[in-house]
């Protein structure tokens, strides 16, 4: 049985749709999203994508974590980073093994919840060995997720699943 993703919602396992590759249409292969969040957990390195003001995409690498089924990081105030997600919170984040991946695409929001951020602040110090109390007036993001896909390279064709949150 999957555990919850988001805050207390399941996410749905089903096929995403790509025309043309083959997919299975049956459920035999679907990953469980226990496989899902533990690559989120795990992973050391991610990859975030947001769009620039004039429609122009923008990827770079960042530190998080996936907790209480969101996922967070800090970043600059004045990072071209924040400063798309100012403009429009969708965003992309990425795990970094390509041949294991999870995609979450979510809306990012500035965390203002005090408790969440000193439990970031304590988890993120302990899995990068980095105290960022003197970054304290930097902004820390949540990200809720919307959908997420996760693939199996060794099984392509079985494995590939799309997970939905919200109804989404």
């Amino acid at each position: 049985m999957n555990k919850k993703g988001s805050r207390g919602v399941r996410p749905v396992a089903g096929r995403p749709l790509m025309p043309g590759y083959g997919l299975q249409n049956d459920r035999k292969g679907l990953l469980p999203w226990r496989w899902a969040r533990q690559r989120l957990e795990t992973s050391h390195n991610y990859w975030i994508s947001t769009t620039r003001p004039d429609g122009s995409p923008h990827t770079m690498v960042i530190w998080g974590l996936w907790l209480k089924g969101r996922f967070y990081f800090s970043t600059g105030s004045q990072s071209r980073k924040a400063r798309n997600l100012a403009g429009n919170p969708a965003c992309v984040i990425c795990t970094e093994r390509a041949d294991e991946a999870v995609i979450v695409e979510g809306i990012a929001r500035e965390l203002c919840d005090t408790a969440l951020r000193r439990l970031f602040l304590k988890a993120y110090k302990k899995k990068y060995r980095w105290d960022m109390s003197d970054y304290k007036d930097e902004p820390v993001y949540e990200v809720e997720p919307q959908v997420a896909f996760g693939l199996f390279e060794e099984e392509f064709l079985s494995s590939m699943t799309r997970w939905r949150f919200s109804g989404r």
